[in-house]
């Protein structure tokens, strides 16, 4: 059994406390109050409830910690180096519509280090978490990247930008050579999930533009302690606050990088 942290332990217990409603809210999901963020983007319910709980809950086991919340914004605390990134509903149009594909994101940085990531899955019981140094696990078990070597055997992960949001064209310039050359492309609409399954060699590669650092905090981690590499599109480690990110194993990561670098500057 992985031998958890005082850390984690606290970090998975909000999330499962949390958990609790969105399944209940889950299986009522046409009863949900909703209202309109943006285009094409919600906030339920269920999303603001989440996030309360599991702000109550650090906030009981870390005093003084802040937070960065996808819904209630910054929060400074008295503790000024360490803060958590919490996004209590990753994947809520997918929630919104029935489909079982959604997570909750908990990372928390140290003087602007992320130290430990947690990524729960509701509906199939996983529970992603890495703590920096000590390696990445889904439930009790050692993750690492996969082996793949070469493009045309890899699966890749992407978000699709929607109505409202992104680049459209410069997208499809990217995706369009993704497609032809690996074996297939994969959009589920959960960022979080995405960079989780390629710290479990699930996917061997990810990429995306335009997410939010709640997006993809604690999943950075997991693929950086499951063995795999993380940059934004031009280079370099500031992932979180890159235009767009490339996540995959170390065969892949740089070819799959200069494959949508060259793609996107076109």
């Amino acid at each position: 059994m992985a031998n958890r942290s005082a850390l984690i332990n606290v970090m998975a217990a909000a999330a499962r406390k949390a958990a609790k409603g969105l399944i209940r809210d889950f299986g009522e999901v046409e009863q949900l109050q909703v209202s309109v963020k943006g285009p094409g983007e919600f906030v339920s319910s269920a999303d603001l409830k989440a996030e309360n709980v599991l702000r109550r809950e650090l906030e009981k086991a870390r005093p003084g910690y802040g937070f960065l919340l996808e819904e209630g914004g910054e929060h400074k605390g008295k503790d000024e180096a360490h803060r958590f990134i919490i996004d209590p509903l990753d994947g809520t149009t997918n929630f919104l519509h029935g489909l079982p594909h959604f997570a909750i994101s908990i990372a928390l940085e140290r003087e602007g280090k992320l130290i430990a990531g947690l990524v729960l899955d509701p509906i199939k019981d996983e529970m992603f978490w890495a703590e920096k140094g000590s390696g990445a696990y889904v439930n009790d078990r050692r993750l690492r990247v996969s082996a793949r070597r070469d493009l045309p055997d890899a699966l890749i992960a992407t978000g699709v930008p929607f109505r409202g949001h992104g680049d459209h064209a410069k997208y499809l310039r990217t995706l369009a050579p993704v497609m032809n050359a690996t074996s297939g492309t994969r959009r589920w609409g959960v960022a979080s999930l995405d960079l989780a399954y390629v710290a479990a060699g699930r996917f061997d590669g990810f990429w995306e533009f335009g997410l939010k650092p709640w997006d993809i905090a604690a999943g950075l981690l997991l693929v950086r302690e499951a063995g795999g590499y993380v940059t934004g599109l031009a280079g370099g480690q500031d992932a979180l606050q890159a235009e767009a990110i490339v996540a995959a194993n170390g065969n892949l990561h740089e070819k799959l990088r200069q494959l949508l670098h060259d793609a996107a500057t076109e």
